[in-house]
């Protein structure tokens, strides 16, 4: 090989192996193959909110950042989907498969879950999870920008109860959307997935 042309080809190769590394984290990015879930190629923004966490303070997108969040929508009525996927996320939560992760339960009925219910609810399943409650103007944003649903149902009794998207959203660090996953949850899959994201993408 000429000499002269070795550093030009020196740093041909440079340039070729920093291509490679870039294109491989883009596409590990968007290549994470989850079991109960399906990852997002390009995280998506949520939309700024108002609500209040079971302390009193302000709660916004500003709350999400940071550290990836496991997001779930509920209300502390709920007879079966709620407690089961707090459950299984208190389960998970213990094997830390996410380091640095965040449980946060939004309640979609405010006006019968009070801080104090919710505290009590929540304190049930994990000491760690945090809750967030707000109206409806403060909440819809949220609802809107996740594209999850939320309605309130008149039952013969005259009572109520709330049907809502049963869907658990992963935030990034940045508070972008990143990964949805949808039920029937199991410890051990969502665990799996939770230690698949930690190792091949970035949050």
């Amino acid at each position: 090989m000429n000499r002269r042309l070795a550093p030009v080809f020196a740093l041909a190769a440079l340039a070729a192996v920093l291509a490679g590394v870039m294109a491989a984290r883009i596409l590990g990015h968007g290549s994470v193959a989850l079991v109960s879930g399906t990852w997002l190629p390009n995280p998506r923004p949520v939309a700024e909110f108002h609500l209040q966490d079971l302390s009193g303070h302000d709660f916004t997108l500003q709350a999400l950042r940071g550290h990836p969040t496991l997001l779930f929508f509920g209300f502390t009525n709920c007879p079966d989907v709620c407690p089961t996927t707090l459950a299984t996320l208190a389960q998970a939560q213990r094997a830390m498969p996410l380091p640095g992760a965040k449980v946060v339960f939004v309640t979609i009925d405010p006006q019968r879950d009070s801080a104090a219910n919710m505290s009590v609810y929540l304190g049930a399943f994990s000491k760690d999870f945090i809750g967030a409650r707000g109206d409806e103007a403060g909440l819809a944003p949220l609802l809107k920008s996740l594209g999850a649903i939320a309605e309130r149902q008149r039952l013969p009794d005259g009572n109520y109860t709330m049907d809502h998207s049963a869907t658990l959203y992963l935030l990034d660090t940045q508070a972008r959307l990143a990964a949805v996953f949808s039920p029937p949850f199991k410890t051990a899959t969502l665990t799996a997935d939770l230690h698949r994201i930690a190792s091949d993408a970035s949050l």
